[in-house]
């Protein structure tokens, strides 16, 4: 699907802090570009090696291949099924230490000179329109995830710049990006409120209970993507990062046919846009298409 403005094909790049991240934030949006003939490209900042095995189904896997080649493999069958291109940045997760300083090879104490070059190259060869990627806060606080705001939103300033890093190749200026906001209180809360009226037990209790309301939170939400015929997808991809997913655990309470009822759209922010659109959107290529 070409743009309508220069005639490129339609290219999304979605950048993520660790594998089973592309899973869990927008891949329902991600399977219904795809299937639209847009060509999507998902990196992966880290290889998730500091993450715990959640499925012990699935340690007996790590214990043969190590907890590397396991995530690696996880990831592969996920790309498989989204119908995305996967590309590694190769960094070292930092795990998720709560306080505690982070290991000495940690991504999220990388350097940007260093970090920041390999995902200018991957924009300039893959030249997206489109970008996605978490928000100043990471979505939630893992250091992995704001790292890969900060690097993401350099490599974009970067790559656009035809006096910088010219061994790879022409400037590339990406027209929208946006960060992933799908998990807000309006799509929990309906969901919660479904199960009650089915008489379900939800839950979402606890998270709501604990909830802290953030008036900016719901002015981040400016587009809506329409994507609930690709829930399936998005579900089998994740269940595909075996080690991360509990198959009975809380992303699989909820049947796929009542979250399309309750809520059929996944959420972004549009952080910024070179093109001219009228807010709120429903698609993240509105104006260049």
């Amino acid at each position: 699907m070409p743009n309508t403005t220069t005639g490129e094909p339609l290219r999304l790049m979605a950048i993520h802090a660790h594998p089973d991240d592309e899973s869990s934030k927008g891949a329902a949006t991600t399977a219904k570009y795809v299937d639209e003939g847009i060509e999507v490209m998902v990196v992966s900042c880290t290889g998730g090696e500091r993450g715990d095995v959640l499925n012990a189904q699935a340690q007996e896997l790590v214990d043969l291949h190590g907890i590397h080649e396991v995530r690696q493999m996880e990831m592969a069958e996920a790309a498989r099924i989204l119908g995305v291109r996967h590309e590694w940045l190769g960094f070292m997760d930092s795990g998720f230490t709560e306080g505690e300083p982070l290991p000495e090879d940690a991504f999220a104490l990388v350097p940007l000179e260093v970090s920041v070059p390999p995902l200018v190259k991957l924009i300039r060869e893959f030249r997206p329109q489109v970008v996605t990627t978490y928000d100043e806060n990471g979505g939630y606080p893992h250091p992995d995830h704001i790292q890969t705001h900060v690097i993401t939103m350099a490599a974009i300033t970067a790559a656009a710049d035809p006096l910088m890093h010219q061994e790879f190749g022409s400037a590339h200026q990406v027209q929208k990006v946006y960060y992933n906001q799908q998990f807000h209180k309006a799509r929990v809360l309906a969901l919660h409120n479904l199960l009650l009226e089915q008489e379900i037990e939800s839950p979402y209790v606890e998270w709501l209970e604990n909830w802290e309301d953030k008036p900016e939170d719901v002015e981040r939400i400016t587009t809506s993507v329409e994507c609930a015929t690709y829930f399936p997808i998005r579900d089998a991809a994740l269940k595909a990062h075996a080690t991360q997913i509990e198959p009975d655990g809380r992303w699989f309470l909820v049947s796929t046919q009542l979250q399309q009822s309750a809520w059929p759209t996944e959420e972004f922010q549009l952080a910024s846009s070179l093109v001219p659109t009228t807010l709120p959107e429903s698609d993240l290529f509105a104006g260049l298409r």
